[in-house]
């Protein structure tokens, strides 16, 4: 392999699109600690306190199911550098994204030795399918991104109507004795299998979701294409009637929803679920686009940046702790504490992590996980710790 062949330079990162990450990381910290207080109880039927109440409702309109859909236009954006990166210096795009995606199974399997809700697996999944589009054009692209959106409604009713009888892992005592264990492999074992039963087999996440994720990585493939997140103040006005649109959107659709739950409506053909999730993810990011082309909250921003530079670590690390914490190998929390400490602890741990991200990366070049990623991908070594002149030269930028 050629000295040539190099990955994206850290300097030639955009910007916005690491503070995204950042963001998204954030919800994925507080909806996989909040899961974890449903392990053992019946997640419908529980009662909460009133201020967790209020927090769960808070949780579930700017966050759930917000951070992942994020997360895969991002992961379609990134797919789409990456591959052109590849292609311009002559190399075969597609085995070298296979054997990317190969690594982040890796990855994967051992994230799910700690957490039931691996996400990593999805994405490697979908990155190969991914390869089918590379040679597209933006056109050929966003329509199909568009389609798949489009049916959504109709296949997450049609899917919700099939009747799968699959055990619940997460409520029954023989696995949740796996759970409780102080034996490593037993939680182990118990994570596996809810990633079996809970994702892999059933038809909501097998299908749907990865219907989902799948529209909304081409929807980031189609930003690349068009050069989207580096002409951010061009788009300007475009990202203010986004906003306003989503957001008066957001507001009827999610009261209306609520009504519908409450009155125990049916959605037997149309099911908008993931439409009101995609709508209220597009207003929260169209916003954050906003506030950074007017220069807001520059402080909170580099430190969302330096987080979404290692969303790889950050999110292991997560699931590592989280495990230590809850299960029987750890401290044994399990389930036993209200929901609002599950809530405020992730953005604690998240916090810490804002801080030591942006500490380490003033020394290092990558995060241990991406580091260890770009070596295996490319298969030559990197320098991992910054030079000295890189140090003062950034200390100047600032």
């Amino acid at each position: 392999m050629t000295n040539s062949f190099q990955p994206i330079q850290e300097d030639k990162r955009i910007a916005i699109v690491d503070i995204l990450r950042g963001w998204a990381l954030l919800g994925v910290a507080i909806g996989n600690y909040v899961d974890f207080r449903y392990i053992g109880l019946e997640r419908f039927i529980m009662k909460k306190g009133i201020f967790s109440e209020i927090i769960s409702y808070f949780n579930l309109y700017f966050f759930s199911a917000k951070s992942w859909t994020l997360l895969s236009i991002l992961f379609g954006y990134g797919f789409a550098i990456l591959i052109n990166n590849v292609a311009e210096k002559g190399k075969n795009p597609v085995s070298f994204f296979c054997w990317r995606m190969f690594i982040l199974f890796i990855f994967a399997f051992i994230n799910s030795a700690f957490w039931l809700g691996d996400i990593l697996k999805d994405y490697a999944f979908l990155g190969l399918l991914l390869l089918l589009f590379y040679r597209s054009s933006p056109r050929t692209i966003l329509i199909t991104s568009g389609i798949l959106l489009l049916s959504v409604p109709f296949l997450t009713a049609y899917i919700n109507s099939i009747k799968q009888t699959l055990p619940d892992v997460q409520s029954t005592a023989k696995y949740l004795k796996l759970f409780y264990s102080d034996n490593w492999l037993d939680v182990f074992q118990f994570n596996l299998l809810g990633t079996y039963y809970q994702e892999m087999i059933n038809l909501v996440y097998a299908v749907t979701v990865h219907v989902v994720m799948f529209a909304l990585m081409l929807l980031g493939f189609y930003a690349q294409k068009i050069n989207f997140f580096n002409r951010l103040p061009e788009f300007k006005k475009l990202l203010k009637r986004t906003f306003l649109i989503t957001l008066i959107l957001a507001i009827i659709a999610g009261v209306l929803f609520e009504i519908a739950i409450k009155q125990k409506v049916t959605f037997p053909v149309f099911h908008p679920v993931f439409w009101i999730i995609i709508n209220t993810m597009i207003c929260i990011a169209s916003g954050i686009c906003l506030l950074y082309t007017n220069g807001k909250l520059k402080t909170i921003f580099s430190y969302f940046r330096v987080s979404g530079k290692m969303t790889l670590t950050n999110y292991l690390v997560q699931n590592i702790i989280a495990c230590f914490l809850f299960s029987g190998i750890g401290f044994k929390i399990y389930n036993t504490l209200p929901y609002w400490f599950y809530f405020f602890l992730a953005i604690f741990v998240f916090t810490i992590q804002l801080f030591i991200s942006k500490w380490w990366l003033s020394k290092f070049n990558y995060g241990p996980v991406e580091w260890l990623w770009r070596v295996l991908s490319y298969r030559k070594m990197f320098p991992f710790k910054k030079k000295q002149s890189d140090i003062i030269s950034e200390v100047k930028t600032v």
